[in-house]
């Protein structure tokens, strides 16, 4: 049953899904769970910011829905004041995507870890993203497994020693914004926990996103990868780090004493220079709506050529025709009559095999 069906008024609004002229607050969207991650977990950075930014839209929580898989970050939903489901290991974005399917009034939104949607889940999550399926996808990314207690994960970093990699993992690790962007996916972002403002444009801009958005956000494991991302958070060093992307912005980064550039390196490539060496109209102007992916890919591998460069913001963000609509479009074009329907099921045509 729908807002529609139970006769809410409701206007036309956000990426399809029904508004609602009645203000919310924050509060509105917590729910009476106790919150129960350990103490200085960055989830507890990105539900307040959830908490804090839906009121934004308008929309009404009967019209959200979040779907979790398993992991620390699965807890989620219980705290939401919303429509919620905690699905099963890997399976939360094949369950959101049955759900945007048969549910176009609502915003459907995936929270899931970086073990559970690349590791067990890989298969289920790439499909959606190229796909274009209209699900937001929130990767909280510690590089670690931290629900079954520190096993190196898809996103650890080579020479990882943990419970299950003592000598230092080996494993090749995923960059997931690369992996989204091969996927075709064609909304793609990346946040800090710590950065409520930036956390909270990414997200914003995502929940706006008519199509498969997807949203990586580094996140603190106190317990077991504690000051994994500590580099990026500290005032001065992050200062020196961090390019902040802005659409129709010149890429520059870099404390006051040392600025640095993006520009053009070969066809499709970036490289990193000083910006005092680098003429104005040669540093590259962020276009997250560049037709092609490979522009925004290689914007995703920069940091694993100049690693102290890590671009957090918005990556891309493309319109191309989601596949909810088109099956939704698919089955109205081909709806059958009650007798086409029994002609199909009473038929006499079979098949002969061997």
């Amino acid at each position: 049953m729908t807002a529609y069906d139970l006769g809410i008024p409701t206007v036309s609004g956000l990426d399809g899904v029904p508004t609602t002229d009645q203000p919310s607050t924050p509060a509105d969207f917590k729910s009476d769970q106790e919150v129960r991650w350990c103490p200085g977990c960055g989830d507890y950075v990105v539900l307040n910011t959830m908490q804090s930014f839906l009121p934004t839209l308008g929309l009404r929580r009967e019209n959200i829905v979040f779907v979790s898989g398993i992991g620390c970050s699965s807890r989620f939903p219980y705290y939401m004041d919303t429509y919620g489901f905690h699905s099963i290991h890997g399976r939360a974005t094949a369950i959101a995507t049955g759900l945007a399917v048969e549910r176009p009034d609502l915003s459907v939104w995936v929270i899931t870890g970086d073990g559970d949607s690349l590791s067990i889940g890989g298969n289920h999550l790439i499909h959606l993203l190229r796909r274009n399926v209209n699900v937001k996808v929130l990767l909280f990314n510690n590089r670690i497994y931290g629900l079954t207690k520190g096993q190196y994960s898809p996103t650890s970093e080579v020479g990882k020693r943990t419970k299950s990699s003592p000598a230092g993992s080996v494993d090749h690790p995923f960059n997931p914004l690369a992996l989204a962007l091969g996927a075709d996916a064609t909304f793609v972002g990346r946040a800090l926990d710590s950065d409520k403002a930036g956390l909270t444009e990414v997200l914003s801009a995502a929940a706006r996103h008519r199509g498969s958005a997807f949203v990586e956000i580094y996140q603190n494991c106190p317990i077991f990868n504690d000051g994994a991302f500590d580099a990026l958070k500290d005032k001065h060093a992050s200062a020196g780090r961090l390019l902040r992307l802005g659409a129709g912005q010149p890429m520059t980064f870099g404390a006051d004493e040392r600025k640095y550039a993006v520009v053009g390196d070969g066809p499709g490539g970036l490289t990193i220079a000083d910006a005092s060496n680098v003429a104005p109209d040669d540093v590259v102007v962020h276009q997250p709506d560049h037709e092609r992916a490979g522009y925004s890919y290689a914007l995703a591998r920069l940091d694993e050529t100049f690693p102290e460069v890590t671009p957090v913001g918005i990556f891309r963000d493309v319109v191309r025709p989601t596949y909810d609509d088109e099956v939704r479009a698919q089955i109205s074009g081909q709806a059958m009559s009650s007798e086409r329907l029994q002609d199909v099921l009473l038929g006499k045509d079979s098949w002969l095999v061997g």
